[in-house]
């Protein structure tokens, strides 16, 4: 397999808990890039990409300058997105909360020379709203409507359309509002619900969604809130959805779809470091990672691996 690099996506200014600036750095110092070569892994840390401005020093900032540096930050990622594809790296990005989504699959599509791109989403939540319909002004609640081609402009101008409404596939939702599920209705995006996974099992929730991803594509993209968890396994994040996706079982049904040849890019999102309890969001992000990449697949049948 190609070097896999390590993107940081180190902005916090698309969520209402900011503190998801944090997560890549923390990651980088804990040693993830070591805790992946140790299991066979050639990974390395490539760019650290951080927003123009910090939360802690700028804690004040609304809703309208906070776009502006969601959508600078989203094109500077796209950017490194883009340059370890033409490097023939894999990138593995790392946010960063989820509005980072949108320069991730911008830089994953320009890198692929703008081919049709599928999508599997594994969140609690949809992600899909525009100004018009959101109730917080979070950008990390409008990436999905973004990538489909509606939404603040500056989003668009950034990843508008990157993705078909046909090629995307939402796992493990279990909260969202009326007007970004009514837009999905409409585009007729395929949403497995919390409850439809608990009845058919995360195995055929994960089947269904790459048969999704890979229908008439070039290739597809796993991207992963750290929210879709139950935070008994995640507590490490800022929206704490209860039942959500358990870790052991995730990991052993990403484990069965392993090096996929038409996966080209992961990111895993929403990590707050001074919210982990015994570093146990910071091993399921290790975990996540090798089910998906290790060349072997040791965890498919071990599970999550103990903690470290």
């Amino acid at each position: 397999m190609a070097e896999i690099a390590l993107i940081g996506a180190a902005s916090g200014w698309g969520a209402g808990f900011r503190h998801t600036e944090e997560g890549p750095p923390a990651l980088e110092r804990l040693g993830l890039a070591d805790w992946l070569r140790a299991r066979g892994l050639g990974a390395r840390w490539r760019a650290m990409v951080r927003a123009e401005k910090s939360w802690r020093e700028h804690p004040q900032l609304g809703a309208p300058e906070s776009f502006g540096l969601v959508a600078r930050h989203g094109a500077a990622l796209a950017r490194e997105v883009a340059r370890a594809i033409a490097a023939r790296r894999f990138p593995v990005v790392l946010g960063g909360d989820h509005a980072v989504a949108m320069g991730s699959w911008a830089g994953v599509a320009r890198g692929h020379g703008s081919a049709p791109l599928g999508l599997v989403w594994l969140d609690a939540h949809l992600d899909a709203h525009t100004v018009e319909t959101t109730p917080s002004m979070n950008a990390h609640g409008m990436g999905a409507a973004a990538l489909l081609g509606h939404g603040h402009l500056p989003f668009l101008d950034l990843c508008g359309g990157v993705l078909r409404p046909e090629h995307l596939c939402y796992v493990g939702v279990r909260s969202y509002e009326a007007g970004e599920l009514s837009l999905l209705r409409r585009l007729g995006v395929r949403i497995i619900l919390m409850e439809e996974v608990k009845r058919r099992g995360i195995d055929a929730a994960l089947a269904e969604a790459l048969a999704i991803a890979t229908r008439g594509t070039e290739g597809f993209g796993l991207t992963v809130d750290l929210d879709g968890f139950d935070p008994i396994d995640a507590p490490a994040i800022g929206l704490k959805e209860p039942d959500g996706l358990r870790a052991a079982a995730t990991v052993r049904a990403l484990a069965r779809l392993a090096r996929h040849p038409g996966l080209r890019a992961l990111e895993i999102v929403e990590y707050i470091p001074e919210f982990d309890e015994s570093l146990r969001t910071a091993h399921l992000v290790r975990d996540l990672i090798l089910a998906v990449l290790a060349p072997q697949r040791a965890l498919a049948d071990r599970g999550v691996e103990a903690l470290c």
